[in-house]
């Protein structure tokens, strides 16, 4: 009790930038590791064939179906057990704790049953030209069997981290993706296991994550998940759908963008260079994630500030913490931004120099990217604020519209147009549409949150 009396007057009391800074730290370790991890990841793959390239880049949408869950779940009871400390009600944290750690397990153990025994169906499915299918099926085996410990992981991370405890999601997270890298190469080449061995060496990575993340949540000021606190509800899944929903629809259209971007990469590609253009846009994918992470990690420092002071009535250092994080990160990813055009050859060149349509393709894509790259920060940081004070109709509108609302009519327009140039622009057209779209909402809430603030402010003189 003494931990979370503690706790609260930190995150209640501590100047805003400061708080925000210490607690986007460890999240930003984690979120540039994770990303690091996959970039080597391709890599190493990228010095086996383009065919082996192309394969990661098929199998990253399964990825993403991953991901869809375990934010779901864990933005869903993360932001509830954030409020619910705030508010002092350390009784239904831990409830839902259990609750959000549990269901995404049983998920993952369902996902892994019904997708092994299809997997050739799978990964063609997911967009996979022939030749790359049993490269897409060696990846994604061992990933379907470690998926319920990758699901619940990513749920652990986030309960941590909305409770101010990053620190420990942290060592769980990093842990993990330096023993991926590291097994990498042993796998890869020492044993020449191949692309299976680049699939095992992530399986075995994020279940000694899970295992880490598990005990970091029995450490200090973290709510414990216990297996007597496992009670399912109509209550408890309501919350998570309200908190989660917009995290749920974002990674499900990452999904969906991913694979419509593998079918037109197959569609449009120059006559016999389908393998080199699907790893292109795999390889700019990876990239950009990576740069996006860092962002991520940044903004997501400000989601337990947020939740702890919306609960606490302390509107005012929800706006300031808002404000800040869109600043700081906006300001980063211009010079992310800038350094990823200059230098797009090269970058694309460390996955594989030896295919020059793959460089070409990679090249243009990328700066595409870069040149409005910094317009995300906008709608990153306000979907997260509505995220955490629970609006989720405004939050779930803002978190299809990236790869939603504006990138699926691109990719089904722009290509028609312009072929694989129409392609290669989709993603920067529908960055800058979802910029747009984010300004009314940011100006409103903004707004929102002043009124709200001068209002306890008038009630405390009287």
């Amino acid at each position: 009790m003494h931990d979370l009396d503690s706790k609260y007057r930190e995150m209640t009391e501590t100047p805003v930038p400061r708080l925000v800074l210490r607690l986007a730290l460890p999240s930003m370790v984690s979120m540039v590791v994770t990303a690091l991890y996959n970039v080597v990841d391709a890599a190493f793959i990228g010095h086996l064939s383009t065919e082996a390239t192309a394969g990661i880049g098929i199998a990253f949408a399964y990825m993403t179906f991953i991901q869809a869950v375990g934010f779901f779940f864990g933005h869903g009871s993360g932001n509830y057990i954030s409020r619910a400390l705030g508010s002092l009600r350390r009784d239904d944290a831990g409830t839902m704790a259990a609750v959000g750690f549990f269901t995404p397990l049983l998920v993952g153990i369902a996902a892994a049953l019904i997708g092994l025994p299809l997997l050739p169906e799978l990964v063609r499915l997911l967009g996979a030209p022939t030749n790359v299918v049993p490269y897409a099926c060696d990846y994604l085996r061992y990933i379907l069997l470690a998926s319920p410990f990758m699901m619940s992981a990513l749920t652990l991370n986030n309960q941590l981290r909305l409770q101010g405890n990053a620190r420990f999601g942290m060592i769980g997270i990093v842990s993990g993706a330096v023993l991926n890298m590291v097994l990498d190469p042993l796998l890869i080449f020492l044993l020449d296991m191949g692309v299976t061995g680049a699939s095992l060496a992530t399986a075995i990575s994020q279940f000694f994550a899970w295992c880490l993340l598990l005990i970091g949540t029995t450490r200090g000021e973290s709510v414990h998940i216990k297996v007597r606190n496992f009670k399912p509800s109509w209550y408890f899944y309501k919350e998570i759908v309200a908190g989660g929903l917009p995290s749920l629809c974002r990674q499900t259209f990452n999904c969906a963008s991913v694979v419509m971007l593998n079918y037109a990469a197959t569609s449009y590609a120059p006559v016999g260079q389908e393998d080199s253009s699907v790893a292109a846009f795999a390889v700019v994918s990876r990239t950009t994630m990576f740069a996006f992470s860092l962002i991520l990690g940044f903004v997501q420092g400000f989601q337990p500030v947020c939740g702890f002071n919306y609960g606490a009535h302390k509107y005012g250092r929800v706006r300031q913490s808002y404000l800040f994080a869109f600043t700081v990160s906006t300001l980063m990813l211009v010079v992310l931004s800038s350094v990823g055009f200059i230098f797009a050859p090269q970058v694309i060149s460390i996955f594989r120099d030896e295919d020059p349509v793959m460089l070409l393709i990679g090249t243009q894509a990328l700066r595409w990217q870069c040149a409005v790259f910094p317009l995300v920060t906008l709608c990153t940081a306000t979907n997260m604020l509505f995220q955490n004070i629970r609006m989720p109709i405004r939050s779930t509108l803002l978190s299809i519209g990236r790869q939603g609302l504006f990138f699926i009519p691109a990719i089904l327009i722009l290509p028609r147009f312009f072929g694989l140039n129409g392609v290669v622009a989709t993603q920067a057209v529908a960055d800058v549409c979802t910029f747009l779209l984010s300004i009314p909402f940011a100006v409103w809430i903004s707004r929102q949150l002043r009124e709200k603030e001068s209002a306890i402010q008038k009630s405390e003189v009287v």
